[in-house]
């Protein structure tokens, strides 16, 4: 009776796998900037998404009154991803989650730059340094 019992606790535990999550929590100063991941809008900084695969990632974010930003982040390889013990995790009765942050910094802009006198000035600048006088 008691094997018995112990092959069902056994086979229990065996059938009740447990799960991986992967997730990127994303924040960015200042907060609520759209944030696109590959191309696919995520939502408004902080936000959290899922991921499938670790690696890198093409990763944008934009505000009104901020310079865009374009970058790419990683997520790093944690060691239970790894084989063999990547089956043991899966096999785990439990939930077993990797959240990777990322912090995005994004600039604000220069109003003299958009004004037209602004945009003249630093023509002529730019020009002053690229044509050597003599």
């Amino acid at each position: 009776m008691k094997r018995a019992a112990a092959i069902v606790i056994l086979a229990s535990l065996l059938s009740a796998q447990g799960c991986l999550e992967r997730r990127v929590q994303i924040t960015s100063e200042p907060p609520g900037a759209t944030v696109w991941v590959n191309d696919v809008e995520v939502g408004r900084t902080p936000c959290t998404t899922g991921f499938l695969f670790y690696g890198e990632y093409d990763v944008r974010a934009a505000k009104d009154g901020y310079q865009p930003l374009t970058t790419s982040r990683g997520t790093p390889t944690p060691i239970w991803e790894y084989a063999p013990v990547d089956l043991l995790a899966t096999a785990a009765p439990f939930t077993i989650t990797n959240t990777v942050k990322w912090q995005l910094d994004l600039k604000p802009n220069d109003p003299a730059a958009d004004e037209p006198d602004g945009l003249i000035k630093r023509a002529s600048e730019m020009r002053s340094r690229a044509i050597p006088t003599k």
